[in-house]
């Protein structure tokens, strides 16, 4: 087993799953543990490997390469959140009013904060994965996540735009960048170490979650900046 496992997660070996589980899906286990903990450049396909007790070429026939199992781990941890998303997108431009500011981010925000919870016993790496992925130095591992959630992403944004008219397409842009770069600080749990003096005191989940969108909507209503 990979040695540089983090003594947190704790070592898993393909024996510890369930034996119906296929090639395919422990290398994505593999991957979205690994590349969560280590980062993708510093990942090698063997560690993967040896992690999800497969060979190279399991990973040549079922993504095509290193960046393809990432595009694919990438694809699978978002896709529920992608297709939650447009759900309540749709549900409210049908509602026969303009969705508002606060009905947009309250639909943005809550389905990503419930990701880590939907993902099961999945949750933690996906949360280690996603603060990882969004923080990488390299643009092109950046732009590779852009490219799976942007189809979605970017109709919130023109729906946006739509309910701030006093603002400009370029303030409502940059708020937005905000929003998404805040709430997977908020996914990935940096957040809650992130605190000056004292520790705070506990909450659950769902406080949270209502806290950033009180916060996020609030942001988006101030004035326009000048100068």
């Amino acid at each position: 087993m990979n040695e540089t496992r983090s003594a947190e997660s704790g070592p898993r070996s393909p024996a510890d799953q369930p034996r119906h589980v296929s090639t395919r899906e422990r290398l994505l286990d593999a991957a979205e543990r690994l590349f969560g903990e280590q980062g993708f450049a510093a990942t090698s396909l063997r560690a993967v490997t040896v992690e999800a007790d497969a060979n190279v070429a399991a990973v040549n026939y079922h993504f095509g390469s290193k960046e393809g199992l990432l595009r694919a781990v990438v694809e699978r941890t978002m896709a529920v959140v992608n297709g939650e998303r447009m759900r309540l997108l749709e549900e409210l431009r049908t509602s026969g009013h303009q969705p508002t500011v606060e009905e947009l981010v309250r639909a943005f925000v809550l389905t990503g904060a419930r990701l880590v919870e939907r993902s099961g016993e999945r949750g933690t790496d996906v949360a280690r994965f996603l603060g990882r992925v969004m923080a990488e130095r390299d643009p092109a591992i950046r732009r590779l996540f852009g490219a799976e959630v942007s189809p979605v992403e970017g109709r919130y944004l023109e729906a946006l735009q739509a309910a701030l008219p006093q603002l400009s397409p370029d303030e409502v842009g940059f708020r937005y960048r905000s929003m998404v770069g805040l709430l997977g600080l908020y996914q990935s749990g940096v957040l809650t170490d992130l605190h000056p003096g004292r520790a705070v005191a506990a909450t659950t989940a769902n406080a949270d979650a209502e806290r950033l969108i009180t916060l996020l909507a609030s942001a988006f209503h101030a004035p326009p900046t000048t100068g």
